[in-house]
């Protein structure tokens, strides 16, 4: 496994469908057969794609950029913060706020023959679904 090469395919992954939204280069990084292990998107490629579609529809200036990345073997995880405003219908059914989002990822891939071949990820939900009207801000 060569790590570096790894780590450089998920940079170019987030550079081109997470900053450039650039979906029809998916072929070039995923698998067919994707496996997701994210409850809120169906498998394979056609799942994360869907998922994203809808994603960018209710984000449009969606941008998630890569704090800290680290491989071992065939494994990359990826320390990331989104950011975007939340102007548009599609993202789980939420409609627009217009509030402004950000929270943070941290994404687990598993790399085979150069491709994406699965997806673990945890992220600051309760952020995300605060600042898009599914949760109301508790203050302590």
């Amino acid at each position: 496994m060569d790590t570096n090469k790894n780590k450089k395919l998920l940079k170019e992954f987030y550079e081109v469908i997470f900053q450039e939204h650039d979906l029809d280069a998916i072929d070039r990084f995923m698998h067919d057969d994707y496996i997701q292990h994210n409850p809120d998107a169906d498998q394979g490629k056609a799942g994360f794609l869907e998922f994203h579609v809808n994603f960018f529809k209710a984000i449009p200036d969606h941008r998630a950029d890569i704090n800290m990345i680290t491989a071992d073997g065939n494994l990359v995880f990826v320390y990331n913060t989104i950011t975007g405003t939340h102007t548009g219908e599609g993202f789980l059914n939420y409609p627009a706020t217009g509030n402004k989002i950000k929270y943070d990822v941290v994404d687990m891939f598993r790399v085979e023959k150069g491709k994406l071949a699965e997806h673990w990820d945890v992220a600051d939900t309760r952020a995300l679904f605060t600042q898009v009207g599914g949760l109301k801000e508790i203050k302590f």
